[in-house]
């Protein structure tokens, strides 16, 4: 069996023959041509290897306060079966968090003194802050517009603009006085957005709905011009290469989207700003395009303002960027491959409660939420519209980053996917819903994203498999946490369809981040049957026949080298031949 050696990441020629579109990556692509595969046991199985490298990510701080009820080896001992009823999850597996505290790369926006004391979550105050390191706020001193008057021009503060506006929306009427009030104070835009789609919305409704979703929008008004007393403190940005973590309250999340919806934020409307590198979060996208699926989003965004309007959750969200900064040394690694259950039925949000939760990522996180996007990354965000507000401060994702986020809720329910996408009615938050110590709900999601190519055989390179798996691997590690207290991750079809990715390539990329990471992993091929099938029969064959992840990466070298010779099987061909006959390499 022969190896090869890393090949360079070169950019520049990256640059070149990857698709330049960033969309988001979507979920269940056609499958490759099937091989016929050596039969293996169906089911799930343990690896079988005992090393203990320490991953390389830094979470936020815990301390161990308690022994799991249950302490699977999953790296020792002989392989059996494990259905996802053994997987670990949360609250059941996870490690008491020590108290809530600011920090040099932690970001608290409410009074952490009030939290420990009364458990109550009141705004923290702060300086004004405008520069390059913040989310420049609506109402800063320093937002302001130059206006006309008969013999000069004079500065004005916009924010006193914008609640002027918003004021007038306590008696909205029409979907124009919409499109009137946001273009007052975007004078620049106002031959440019259009609001087409949110006519269309109103349209369609009738006399009682409309009444309905205009008190929504009259509160969210009100919600927004709050900004300056619920969002006091300077928002840093998650900046390129740094590990940084942001931690705000739900109503903080509300107030700051109802700002977004309204389109306040300032510098975040052009390409050519210093915003430039990060998403937009402004939704004068969203109002243009008339199409059935945006008055699908448009209600689903406006059913969380509805369901938080009436009622506001109490609780906490963390926003955690993560660098990966450490070379991994895939080629050594004697990890066999971690557990393993795969099904063609069920979804990452619902049959992977509790678990780590793979987000399908563009790079400008959320994708095309608010444009015209809708597969998996956008309806994300759009049933845990929570996640938007990341699209305020993270900028684009590089190769070694990635970015957890831990306490959001999904408030809506829906079917279907990409064009065929539906709002199916609410889901509600339980009264007596779990909460960790620092009061975010049990729902962790690592937005992570794959690389778009041109062409299927572009993926087969190792500088490109070595950039996946390190992506992965960012995503997925903990740092000084047992593994018996890592949840399992649940995890799909990651940058394949769009994306133009192979699924049995990202399925082993997958399994082998996860075992290096040492955690669990539920792989969903979204009605895929022959994929689960292939996948389930090829972790088998790995784990009965004592694969470790580096013989793994190693047989991934030689099929790189075969595929760009033109002269290979499909993938899993190739490794159950050479596994079986390692000289016919």
């Amino acid at each position: 069996m022969s190896s090869i050696k890393n090949q360079k990441n070169d950019s520049s020629q990256m640059k070149q023959i990857l698709s330049p579109d960033a969309g988001s990556p979507e979920a269940g692509s056609s499958a490759p041509v099937h091989n016929s595969s050596p039969s293996s046991p169906s089911g799930e199985s343990k690896g079988a290897d005992n090393e203990r490298s320490r991953p390389l990510c830094q979470p936020p701080t815990r301390s161990i306060s308690r022994e799991p009820e249950q302490s699977p080896s999953v790296f020792g001992g002989k392989n059996i079966a494990v259905g996802m009823e053994k997987f670990r999850r949360a609250p059941e597996c996870s490690m008491e968090l020590d108290s809530l505290e600011f920090g040099p790369k932690h970001t608290v926006l409410i009074d952490i003194k009030a939290f420990k004391t009364c458990q109550t979550l009141e705004p923290v105050s702060g300086q004004d802050m405008w520069n390059t390191d913040y989310v420049k706020m609506p109402y800063s001193e320093k937002n302001i517009v130059i206006e006309s008057g008969l013999f000069s021009e004079y500065k004005k503060s916009r924010w006193e603009k914008i609640k002027k506006s918003l004021s007038k929306l306590n008696r909205i009427a029409t979907s124009r006085a919409i499109e009137e009030v946001i273009k007052s104070y975007n004078m620049k835009y106002k031959d440019e957005w259009h609001f087409d789609a949110l006519h269309m919305f109103f349209s369609k409704m009738d006399d009682g709905e409309k009444k309905e979703h205009f008190r929504v929008i009259e509160g969210m008004a009100n919600l927004a011009m709050r900004l300056p007393e619920i969002c006091p403190k300077p928002i840093p940005l998650l900046k390129t290469g740094e590990d940084r973590i942001i931690t705000l309250s739900h109503e903080q999340i509300a107030c700051l989207l109802a700002n977004a919806f309204f389109c306040t934020f300032p510098h975040r409307n052009s390409k050519q700003s210093e915003f430039k590198n990060y998403p937009d979060i402004n939704f004068n996208r969203m109002f243009a395009e008339r199409s059935e699926q945006k008055r699908e989003k448009l209600m689903t965004i406006l059913h969380y303002f509805r369901t938080v309007l009436d009622k506001m959750p109490k609780g906490l969200v963390t926003f955690e960027r993560r660098h990966l900064k450490d070379k991994i040394d895939w080629r050594s690694a004697k990890l066999g491959v971690t557990d393993l259950h795969v099904s063609a039925e069920g979804t990452i949000e619902k049959d992977g409660a509790g678990m780590l939760q793979v987000d399908f990522a563009c790079a400008m996180v959320g994708g095309g939420v608010l444009g015209s996007g809708l597969v998996q990354e956008e309806i994300r965000f759009l049933i845990n519209p929570e996640l938007i507000v990341s699209r305020l401060f993270t900028e684009k994702l590089q190769d070694c980053d990635c970015l957890r986020v831990t306490g959001t809720h999904q408030f809506s329910k829906y079917e279907g996917y990409s064009n065929s996408f539906k709002w199916k009615g609410t889901r509600p938050l339980p009264e007596n819903a779990k909460r960790d110590k620092w009061m975010r709900l049990y729902t962790e999601i690592v937005l992570i994203d794959a690389i778009k190519f041109k062409e299927r055989q572009q993926q087969f390179r190792m500088d490109f498999i070595n950039r996946e798996l390190n992506k992965a691997y960012c995503g997925f590690c903990e740092n000084y946490i047992p593994e018996d207290y890592c949840t399992a991750i649940a995890t799909g079809n990651w940058g394949c369809g769009a994306f133009n990715g192979d699924p049995r390539l990202k399925a082993l990329i997958q399994i082998m981040a996860a075992s290096k990471a040492k955690r669990q992993l539920a792989y969903f091929t979204f009605g895929d049957q022959q994929l689960a099938k292939d996948i389930r029969d090829m972790h088998n064959f790995l784990s009965k026949q004592n694969i470790s992840v580096g013989v793994l990466y190693n047989l991934l070298g030689d099929y790189c080298i075969k595929e760009k010779l033109r002269n290979t099987s499909e993938l899993y061909q190739f490794i159950y031949t050479c596994v079986y006959n390692p000289h016919s390499t």
